[in-house]
């Protein structure tokens, strides 16, 4: 995995050539996969590594990309707003989701 990308485009075309195929989204259980019609709660995820986008022209533009692998063996991107936990999801993902900063 390369250490940063110049944007969320490139990022996603670089981690799916590297077998992160499967395409996540935030649901009130965990995420969830539409394609396999599955859904993983926060216990069973793993949070490989996360990139940071801000907008250049407009800061309600800034997005989170999760490259996440799950106890089942998928591997795959969730794409996110920051700040976007203000809806339904759990606490032990909003945990799991959690950013820090060095």
């Amino acid at each position: 995995m390369e250490k940063s990308y110049t944007s969320l485009s490139i990022a996603i075309k670089a981690l799916q050539q590297e077998g992160f195929v499967e395409d996540y989204n935030l649901c009130d259980a965990g995420i969830e996969n539409k394609n396999r019609k599955t859904v993983h709660l926060a216990e069973t995820l793993n949070v490989v590594k996360y990139y940071c986008f801000e907008g250049k022209t407009n800061p309600a533009d800034n997005t989170v990309l999760y490259v996440i692998e799950t106890n089942t063996g998928e591997k795959g991107l969730l794409v996110d707003a920051y700040g976007a936990y203000s809806g339904n999801i759990s606490l032990e993902m909003v945990r799991k989701l959690k950013i820090e900063h060095p």
